[in-house]
C-alpha cells in the first residue's frame, strides 16, 4: 500500500549559509608575492641616474614624451621613490603615523576581514554591517580632514611626483627599448599583473590536487 502523503524534500535556505570570506593571511601572503614581484622587475639604480642621459628637453612637449616614456620604462623604480618619500614623511611625523595605522586597522578588523558570522557588539549593542560602514566612512573623513594625517599625504604625495617628473623631463630616453608586454602592462597597475595573474593560476590548480 503506497502512502498518500508527499514525498518531503529538503529545503536549503540559502541566507543561512555563511558567505565565503578570504583569510587576513591569504590576502597578506598575495600582497606580499604581488610587491616581490612588481619590485624584481625594478630597472638598475644605475642605469636611473645615469648622468650622461640627463639633458635639458627643447620643449615642453618633449617633456611631456620624456616623462611618458621614462615612466613606461621606471615605473617600478618611480613607485619606489614615492613609497620612499612617504615612508620618510610619515615616520617623521609619528602622530600621523599612528592614525593612519589606526585607521587602516579599523577598516582591515572590523569590516574587511571580520568573519560573517561574528557580528560586532560593543557596550551591549549590536552594529550591522551598513552602521559599521557608515562609522568607518565618518572616521576616515575626520582622520583626513581633521588631523594632520591629510596634509602630510598630499605633501608627501606631491613631493614624490614632482621628483619623478623632474626625473622623468631631464632624463634623455634614447638609449631605453621596451618589449611588447611591457608596453602593454605599463597602466597604473601594471606592475602587479604579472603576480595576480600567477596568484590565480596557483589558487585554480590548488583545488584539484587535494
Amino acid at each position: 500500500m503506497q502512502s498518500s502523503y508527499p514525498a518531503i524534500l529538503p529545503i536549503s535556505n540559502p541566507q543561512s549559509q555563511p558567505q565565503p570570506q578570504v583569510p587576513l593571511s591569504s590576502f597578506a601572503n598575495h600582497l606580499l608575492l604581488s610587491l616581490r614581484h612588481a619590485f624584481s622587475r625594478r630597472r638598475p639604480w644605475p642605469e636611473l641616474l645615469d648622468r650622461s642621459a640627463f639633458s635639458k628637453p627643447e620643449s615642453l612637449s618633449e617633456a611631456t614624451l620624456r616623462i611618458r616614456k621614462n615612466y613606461s620604462y621606471f615605473r617600478v623604480n618611480y613607485f619606489a621613490i614615492i613609497a620612499l618619500i612617504l615612508a620618510i614623511s610619515l615616520f617623521s611625523n609619528p602622530s600621523s603615523l599612528f592614525l593612519l595605522i589606526a585607521l587602516l586597522s579599523s577598516w582591515i578588523f572590523l569590516y574587511l576581514f571580520r568573519p560573517s558570522d561574528q557580528p560586532l557588539v560593543l557596550f551591549g549593542r549590536l552594529f550591522r554591517d551598513s552602521e559599521i560602514l557608515i562609522g568607518l566612512v565618518v572616521f576616515t573623513a575626520c582622520v583626513v580632514f581633521f588631523t594632520s594625517v591629510g596634509s602630510v599625504l598630499v605633501s608627501a604625495l606631491t613631493a614624490g611626483v614632482a621628483v619623478v617628473c623632474a626625473h622623468g623631463a631631464l632624463r634623455s630616453p634614447d638609449d631605453l627599448f621596451l618589449d611588447e608586454q611591457e608596453v602593454n602592462s605599463s597602466g597604473f597597475l601594471g606592475i602587479f599583473a604579472g603576480a595576480t595573474s600567477s596568484s590565480s593560476s596557483a589558487a585554480a590548480v590548488a583545488p584539484s590536487g587535494k
